[in-house]
């Protein structure tokens, strides 16, 4: 065996960790990128439902800094029709939660000294997917843990698509039907 191919303290030999390393790192810069374009990508709304799904994409697409998907959402829900505007949004959302997810699978090792990383371990291990739901709908930092915890499980990519995308849609759903509602107050 090579130097290259053998397990290091780790646990993942020197190719795989190189990998990992360079995956995260193409993350941080997508995320630094969704950052500093933000206003461009704001601009999407103009291509209807479409745009809104790209635009949740991307504001879910960062790693531990998320960009305003939700007020977007709201917005858009005085627009367009609310529920489409929840699906469009939370597939969006959902897709872009792929990040963190991928960042587990290749960086675990960032994170697992982290309290708030061993809390929502222990609640991946007690509940299972159900927490990627709970944290899914509820808007709350904790959710791109979830999505490494379960990238670095090794939960299969459709079962964490499934119970984020479900937790998203509903969270969205509600966004949706409360910019609707506030802007029907005022108009």
């Amino acid at each position: 065996m090579t130097q290259a191919s053998q397990p290091g303290k780790t646990g993942f030999t020197r190719t795989q960790v190189l990998w990992r390393v360079l995956l995260l790192l193409v993350l941080i810069a997508v995320t630094a990128l969704i950052i500093i374009f933000r206003t461009q990508v704001q601009k999407l709304q103009a291509f209807g439902y479409p745009g809104i799904f790209l635009f949740s994409v991307l504001s879910n697409a960062t790693i531990l800094f998320p960009l305003p998907g939700v007020m977007f959402t709201s917005a858009m829900g005085t627009v367009f029709h609310p529920a489409w505007v929840a699906l469009a949004a939370g597939l969006g959302a959902a897709v872009g939660e792929l990040s963190g997810y991928l960042a587990g699978v290749s960086g675990q090792l960032l994170v697992e000294n982290k309290d708030n990383y061993q809390k929502v371990l222990g609640w991946m291990r007690k509940y299972g997917l159900w927490t990627i739901l709970v944290l899914a709908f509820i808007p709350n930092p904790l959710f791109d843990i979830a999505g490494f915890i379960a990238g670095s499980l090794k939960v299969p990519a459709w079962k964490f698509l499934l119970f984020c995308a479900v937790g998203k849609i509903a969270k969205m759903l509600l966004f949706a039907y409360l910019g609707a509602g506030l802007f029907s107050l005022f108009a």
